[in-house]
């Protein structure tokens, strides 16, 4: 909840900025679809399982640091408030981390929602704000590692 708090409030604004009043009502759209949407491959994957039990909002708050990120890919997002890394960067190493641990983790964290969250937050972005796409692409044209 605690990136939630501040990945949301950053994405609040955005929403606000290119989609006017009804920011928003997509911003709260973008959290608690991401957080249904994430869960349902893991439904899936565990339904017959009755030793499988997973409840949280994880997947929602992947799907806003992910449309975060694909608005603002330069920005750097702080590991443990001490080590900067450009959101892209941080983004494509947690889908990898996510996908991993997901097939092969055995932690009790459902790595699953994460991905999956972090997924539809990227689709849900680009289907309500196609521009965001060619914006992110052009964003990485312009960075440089040690700037």
């Amino acid at each position: 909840m605690f990136s939630l708090y501040f990945f949301g409030t950053a994405m609040e604004t955005v929403f606000s900025t290119v989609f006017g009043p009804l920011g928003y009502v997509y911003f709260v759209a973008l959290y608690l679809l991401g957080i249904i949407v994430s869960d349902i491959p893991t439904y899936f994957k565990n339904q017959d399982n009755p030793r499988y039990n997973a409840l949280g909002a994880s997947g929602g708050v992947a799907s806003v640091i992910f449309a975060f990120i694909l608005f603002l890919p330069l920005e750097k997002i702080y590991i443990y408030f001490a080590v900067p890394v450009p959101g892209f960067i941080l983004g494509i190493l947690y889908l990898f981390f996510s996908w991993y641990q997901g097939r092969n983790g055995k932690d009790n964290i459902n790595h699953d929602a994460h991905l999956y969250g972090a997924l539809f937050g990227l689709i849900f972005c680009v289907v309500l704000h196609p521009r965001v796409l060619p914006n992110f692409i052009e964003q990485l044209k312009n960075w440089r590692m040690f700037d």
